[in-house]
């Protein structure tokens, strides 16, 4: 049986902190076992006004000054990713390491005065064709009520000589009249300062080119962020359930589409290059 930790921290940590030992740590690599179960939690979380508008703002979501953007717990819970990432149970780096899917359930809307305990694990584990997918089932309370919860699945991925990858496909929708956003260079560094997620290729080319990147990447959940704001007139303050797919990297500056379908039970959406030929991220959204 795989070992076991539990982490019960007394505050939130400090990202920047943790992206010291993500980035400058030194990790021996994937010893070929199962990860651990390992699990995080947090009690008596707030979150600022201030920090919440202007995420919203970058985001492109409305923002009444009450009502939190669905996908701002996600920010808070990414903090104890980090720690999970930075735990001696885990031996490989961070680097190589991809976002593959993400899933968020809202049960009820959640307001900015509400005190929220976080809680996050590392829950299972598998080798696939492609490396170590391996997934992070977050959590927030308020009081004993869970009100929001969220699935990432990641991949660390171990290069195999001769292996091809295949492009993704777009998922079948109509595409005649997308919405055509233009993503600036400093995205990333605007991102980040409202949301304290400092990944070094987010940033700056400088920086990016470390990792083997010509340009600065948009942040995955960035995307999954702007993608629901255009969403939420329809959504309201119904409970749902929205899954992404991250496809290809959003190297930026960039133009890119936006699209989607409305159904009677359901929304699928889709962000993809400026021709409308190649996704960077698919979604489904469920009531």
């Amino acid at each position: 049986m795989n070992n076991a930790y539990c982490v019960e921290l007394n505050a939130m940590p400090s990202l920047f902190s943790l992206y010291r030992k993500i980035f400058f740590g030194r990790k021996p690599g994937w010893d070929q076992q199962p990860l651990p179960y390992i699990k995080v939690t947090a009690p008596h979380v707030t979150v600022s006004e201030t920090k919440v508008s202007q995420y919203a703002q970058v985001c492109g979501f409305q923002f009444d000054g009450k009502v939190l953007p669905p996908t701002y717990l996600y920010v808070m819970a990414f903090r104890l990713h980090a720690v999970i990432f930075t735990h001696d149970g885990i031996t490989f780096p961070l680097l190589g390491m991809i976002h593959l899917k993400n899933r968020i359930q809202v049960y009820r809307p959640v307001t900015v005065d509400e005190t929220f305990s976080l809680e996050c694990a590392l829950t299972t584990s598998r080798e696939t064709d492609s490396g170590l997918e391996f997934e992070f089932v977050s959590k927030a309370f308020v009081g004993e009520e869970l009100v929001w919860e969220s699935l990432s699945t990641y991949l660390y991925r171990i290069d195999v000589a001769g292996r091809r990858v295949r492009p993704p496909k777009a998922i079948d929708m109509a595409w005649e009249t997308p919405q055509s956003w233009s993503l600036s260079e400093d995205l990333g560094r605007r991102y980040a300062k409202a949301s304290g997620d400092y990944n070094l290729i987010h940033l700056h080319p400088v920086l990016s080119k470390r990792f083997g990147f010509d340009r600065v990447l948009a942040h995955g959940m960035w995307s999954k962020a702007r993608c629901l704001a255009e969403l939420m007139p329809s959504i309201g303050d119904r409970p749902f359930t929205v899954d992404v797919t991250f496809k290809l990297p959003l190297l930026m500056p960039a133009d890119v589409g936006f699209g989607y379908e409305q159904n009677a039970n359901n929304m699928v959406f889709e962000l993809r290059d400026s021709k409308g030929r190649r996704p960077h991220l698919s979604g489904d959204v469920q009531f």
